[in-house]
């Protein structure tokens, strides 16, 4: 899996902090870059976003790009719908071999692991027969996995990131999109710190675990983790 920061608003605490400043302020849009000269964005953002005033959070947009994913994972992904996506199109494109995901839990027993990449070679090898034969392509992926690899071109804005990390970095969370969700987190975070510095699962951005019983039962351990992020 490899997860890129594409592009990103420029300076976005910046725009985050003059959309904020403009709502309490009877300044003139021209006269906010003076008017926010000086003032901590650290104290000033945290108290927007202990306020919940995260509307603001919206003029900042970030740009992913990520391959090597499994279908699985990129359908849930999708499912976050304040969001723009672009995916490599099985319909028009045609795969030349075998590229699948196959799950760490398959890697615990040999025979299983072998069997699914056996499996999955086959389904890749019809494929072939069928494009070979004169197939359309949008017709031979029918037999495609879920395993079957994608890329994906994901735009969200601050505000969904920060809904979208709360679901989606939480041990309860499917392993492969956990982890895709933590690489976005950590690319973020270098170019907006104060906006993500509490960002991730319930235990982390709240201090609570939001999971009942199903929590993992870890919350200083997955603190820790996301300090190092």
């Amino acid at each position: 899996m490899k997860v890129t920061l594409l592009n990103f608003t420029p300076d976005p605490e910046k725009t985050v902090v003059l959309a904020a400043k403009l709502c309490y302020s009877d300044s003139n849009i021209s006269e906010l870059e003076e008017r926010v000269q000086g003032i901590s964005y650290e104290k000033f953002l945290g108290k927007i976003l202990k306020m919940g005033h995260l509307s603001v959070l919206e003029h900042a947009g970030f740009t992913f790009g990520i391959e090597g994913i499994s279908r699985a994972a990129s359908h849930q992904l999708v499912r976050h719908r304040l969001a723009s996506y672009s995916q490599q199109s099985q319909r028009y494109v045609k795969f030349k071999g075998p590229e699948f995901v196959a799950p760490p839990s398959i890697g615990s027993s040999k025979s299983i692991k072998k069997k699914f990449s056996e499996t999955a070679e086959s389904l890749y090898k019809f494929y072939q027969e069928m494009l070979e034969a004169g197939v359309p392509a949008e017709d031979a992926r029918y037999i495609l996995p879920n395993a079957a690899t994608t890329k994906i071109i994901v735009t969200m804005n601050a505000r969904e990131l920060l809904h979208f990390f709360g679901l989606r970095t939480c041990e309860r969370a499917q392993w492969e999109i956990r982890e895709m969700a933590k690489k976005m987190l950590s690319l973020v975070k270098k170019e907006a710190p104060l906006i993500f510095r509490k960002s991730g699962p319930g235990c982390v951005s709240t201090g609570r675990c939001t999971e009942g019983e199903m929590t993992c039962g870890r919350p200083e351990e997955i603190r820790e983790e996301f300090k190092k992020l």
